[in-house]
């Protein structure tokens, strides 16, 4: 099938008062499929996730990723010129995403309300840590402390200590529910004609993503335990350590797999009619027994055996790998999921987005450097050369 020059978004215009990773995840995703983001920045330092470290080519690994595709507008918002321009770009947008200090947008005449009444079709989407009413909702918020207060620490770690997750997973949850929203605004948008509102809270993103221990802990039964990475409730289900100091991950979900195991990688079928392990929750009251059997069997094989036997007798399983296994992954490589995108310190390798369409292909354009699109942008609005050159003397951009 041939497919189109043509992408979902093309023609949709988002501008972002975005920093950090919520907003700027979302409106990456929004990016990649076409749309024309603008992203405003402070003059001269820009978002301050480009200064979290210098790891790709001298520039932020949190910022590469999730800065792509975009183009960036400096201005200095606590100038009237610069706001006036804000003002003016927006009266042609379709989407506002900001995820600014709780009630920094709209003492800068950026609320809803006030947007609307200039622009009935905008869109804007509100990203913040607690919500935009409620007792919490000036308290600033982080991605570890919304991991805290959503309970994602309760259930991750180990028994003796809790551990957040290593990527902002509340950030991202929060990002993911902001794109999603603003999608389906647009879809509803086609038909009614007019804009809306969409209020994103971090804490009711992630709280989502704990339904199951929530659920499992219903009407106050013990919520599942923290078991590092093995499954809380599913036994063997979790990283074993094979005799050449290599990990394997497997999952064992029904009895059929559990003989399976026994017979044809512990080489022991006799186990499987122990009394101690023939059912799911015997294996889990006796997982210690039970994994001092499995290190014993693989503790003589290399991983590469381990995962051998595995395989061959339809146990899922995965190899547990570092950052350079997923770089090197040769799944990703057959599948041709890397590309190449510009960079304010030179070409890097990216992975397109999940979900291969086969009606286009996704955008995957430079990071861009602060105030890089700033003059452009401005002509565009119909400034003169003489009245940017005025911004730029005020410092209020670039």
């Amino acid at each position: 099938m041939k497919k189109h020059s043509l992408r979902p978004l093309d023609g949709i215009t988002v501008v972002s008062l975005e920093h950090a990773v919520a907003a700027p995840f979302c409106t990456r995703q929004l990016a990649d499929l076409g749309a024309r983001v603008i992203k405003v920045e402070r003059p001269g330092s820009g978002d301050f996730a480009r200064g979290y470290d210098q790891r790709v080519n001298g520039h932020s690994s949190h910022f590469t990723w999730i800065n792509r595709s975009k183009q960036s507008l400096a201005l200095d918002l606590k100038r009237p010129d610069a706001l006036e321009a804000l003002m003016q770009l927006l009266e042609g947008a379709d989407v506002l995403v900001q995820n600014l200090a709780p009630g920094a947008a709209a003492r800068m005449g950026l609320s809803w309300e006030v947007l609307k009444a200039r622009n009935p079709k905008l869109i804007v989407c509100d990203i913040s840590g607690y919500g935009a009413d409620g007792p919490y909702r000036d308290k600033k918020a982080y991605d570890l402390l919304i991991q805290s207060e959503a309970g994602f620490l309760s259930v991750t770690g180990t028994e003796q200590e809790p551990s957040k997750a290593g990527i902002s997973v509340a950030d991202i949850a929060a990002g993911m529910y902001a794109y999603t929203n603003i999608l389906s605004a647009l879809l509803l948008r086609g038909r009614t004609g007019e804009g809306s509102h969409i209020d994103v809270s971090m804490l009711e993103a992630l709280g989502e993503w704990m339904g199951y221990p929530m659920y499992y802990a219903w009407d106050g039964a013990p919520p599942p335990p923290r078991t590092g990475a093995s499954h809380a409730s599913i036994y063997p289900y979790g990283p074993f350590e094979a005799g050449d100091g290599g990990t394997v991950m497997l999952g064992l979900q029904n009895e059929r797999e559990w003989k399976l195991f026994c017979e044809q990688v512990l080489l022991q079928p006799a186990l499987a009619g122990d009394a101690r392990f023939d059912s799911n929750a015997r294996r889990n009251a006796n997982r210690e027994e039970l994994r001092a059997l499995i290190l014993d069997v693989f503790n003589a094989l290399d991983a590469a055996q381990v995962v051998q036997r595995l395989d061959a007798a339809g146990i899922a399983n995965a190899r547990v790998n570092d950052m350079a296994g997923l770089w090197a992954h040769q799944q990703l490589a057959a599948r041709q999921r890397w590309c190449s995108v510009d960079s304010p310190g030179g070409p890097v390798q990216a992975l397109l987005p999940p979900g291969v369409n086969s009606a286009f292909d996704y955008r995957m354009e430079a990071v861009p450097s602060v105030g890089e699109h700033s003059e452009a942008i401005l002509a565009e609005l119909g400034w003169s050369v003489e009245r940017i050159r005025a911004l730029y003397a005020e410092e209020a951009t670039l």
